[in-house]
């Protein structure tokens, strides 16, 4: 089945391979299901079934002009599992893709989840303010709703060396994976790249940590400048009951490519 269809007639773009017990892997932005292609594959081999989908207005997923919101999502999330009778799932959420299941499971319960990951994850809130002082600032958002709108391929190649780490002296990726990067990026809907700045950088999912009530693992990177990860990481290992992390010392934000095979045995060894 290439596309499952949202109750708004979006046509969501699912890949799901495999048998087993089923892993569904939620991308970030401003990327696709593609960016993980060391997960699946270290997954498959493994032995689980491992589904991966386009957000809307990503990728291979429909492009509307409006729906980038987190119930929105959240409810996409829901057609994608409810479409493919996924039971007993592992939610991996990597970045703004965390949100997707903190809303998931407040809005449709964990009636098919058996875990939950939070990776380099932006729950439960990213928005500086008085009751959030280790936020972000909002001028950063607007600096890069800003940039989008002006000259989206330039920040897209930007933001990619920040995602990564990638410095004057430091390069954790080759740059041939920084060009795959780009492609993956550059599939999406302008209106979408826009769209989901304010939705990971404004949502509070702090009311949604009580959902979390099945075993659920957080792992961020402490070198992360794109997540920081004392309001993320930090943050929800705190306000999730029982909830392990994992802090993976020096990595940036794209620990997935960065740090591919000490994530893969993580999630494996969470997963078994």
């Amino acid at each position: 089945m290439a596309f499952v269809e949202a109750k708004d007639g979006t046509k969501i773009h699912v890949k799901d391979s495999g048998k087993g017990r089923p892993v569904v892997l939620i991308h970030g932005w401003p990327l696709t299901g593609d960016m993980f292609e060391y997960q699946t594959l270290a997954l498959l081999e493994a032995g689980y079934r491992v589904i991966t989908y386009d957000r809307r207005g990503f990728g291979q997923s429909g492009h509307p002009a409006s729906g980038y919101d987190y119930d929105t999502f959240a409810d996409d999330l829901a057609a994608v599992l409810d479409t493919l009778g996924v039971q007993g799932a592992t939610l991996v959420g990597f970045s703004m893709g965390g949100g997707e299941i903190a809303r998931y499971l407040t809005r449709h319960g964990g009636a098919r989840v058996a875990k939950a990951a939070l990776v380099a994850s932006v729950v439960p809130y990213l928005l500086k303010g008085d009751d959030n002082p280790e936020g972000v600032k909002e001028t950063v958002f607007e600096e890069m709703r800003a940039q989008i709108r002006k000259d989206r391929f330039a920040f897209l190649q930007s933001f990619a060396k920040q995602f990564y780490g990638v410095g004057l002296v430091t390069s954790p990726v080759s740059h041939a994976l920084l060009d795959w990067t780009f492609i993956l990026a550059v599939m999406a809907s302008p209106k979408a790249t826009i769209d989901c700045v304010d939705a990971f950088g404004r949502t509070d999912f702090r009311p949604d940590l009580a959902s979390f009530t099945m075993p659920t693992l957080v792992i961020h990177g402490t070198a992360d400048a794109t997540v920081p990860i004392t309001p993320s990481g930090r943050a929800a290992a705190q306000g999730i009951p029982g909830a392990k992390l994992i802090e993976y010392e020096g990595e940036p934000h794209g620990l997935f490519a960065t740090a591919p095979d000490r994530l893969n045995a993580d999630l494996i060894q969470f997963i078994g």
